[in-house]
């Protein structure tokens, strides 16, 4: 998908190392992931999935890992075994509540309006097919309560506590995992990215260094490979404005406004 977040972190992979591959594009909003044929590569019914060699090589963070020991020319995880633990805790904190926080800030805020053509039954019918329950629950409040909805203000503080934990990394060097550019860095771009669209970099303003790290990875040419040219401009006008609009909200839950 091209707005996926973690679509975005493997064509990063896959643009550092300058590989080439063959995509077929899922729209997310027609539920092509809950399609019988995709849910056999991926039961989840999530992207991506990578086919390699025969083998389906499922969630983007291991998909990564996956393509750097597959392809070792371009090497992405560091050389010292402080570093490697660096990486691997912080793209473990993705799959432990991040991500999943991502969906949330960024339905609820924007994504959500995609959906107002829908009638009562399509709705129920889209969470419907949303394999997981709490995912299925989850969906179901973004739905009725936008922003007033309970899951996204815990969301937004779980952003706040998380862009202090990389400000803190980025102390040791000029990348998230100490000297050298890495997974965890590529792991992160899609996150700040998001953010950006949102018009919520407000949160970056005590963050200095976080905010060079991102002047930093944008300036890398796998950013307009991997990224820009896949940017939907279908979705980043409604980002923007429903962030905006929705930025005294986030203020407010952080207690700064």
């Amino acid at each position: 998908n091209d707005m996926s977040t973690c679509a975005k972190k493997v064509r990063l992979v896959l643009a550092e190392k300058e590989l080439e591959w063959t995509g077929h594009h899922l729209s997310l909003r027609q539920g092509d992931q809950h399609k019988p044929d995709y849910l056999k590569l991926h039961p989840g019914g999530v992207v991506p999935t990578l086919i390699h060699d025969g083998a389906v090589v499922r969630e983007s963070t291991i998909i990564n890992e996956y393509l750097d020991d597959a392809f070792p020319e371009t090497p992405l995880r560091p050389k010292s075994a402080v570093a490697r633990w660096r990486m691997r805790l912080l793209t473990k904190q993705l799959d432990e509540g991040v991500h999943a926080a991502t969906g949330v800030v960024s339905s609820c805020t924007a994504f959500r309006f995609q959906y107002a053509h829908y009638s009562p039954e399509e709705l129920q019918a889209h969470i419907d097919n949303i394999p997981d329950p709490a995912r299925r629950e989850t969906r179901r409040q973004i739905f009725e309560h936008g922003l007033d909805a309970p899951v996204f203000a815990p969301a937004i503080r779980r952003f706040d506590v998380l862009f202090g934990d990389l400000e803190d990394a980025l102390a040791g060097g000029d990348w998230l995992a100490g000297n050298e550019f890495s997974l965890a860095d590529i792991a992160y771009t899609p996150y700040l990215t998001r953010f950006d669209h949102l018009q919520y970099l407000g949160m970056l303003d005590r963050r200095p260094r976080l905010m060079g790290w991102y002047d930093r990875i944008r300036a890398r040419p796998s950013y307009e490979v991997a990224l820009t040219k896949w940017f939907n401009d279908k979705y980043i006008p409604l980002m923007e404005e429903k962030g905006a609009e929705a930025w005294p909200k986030v203020r407010e839950i952080l207690g700064s406004g």
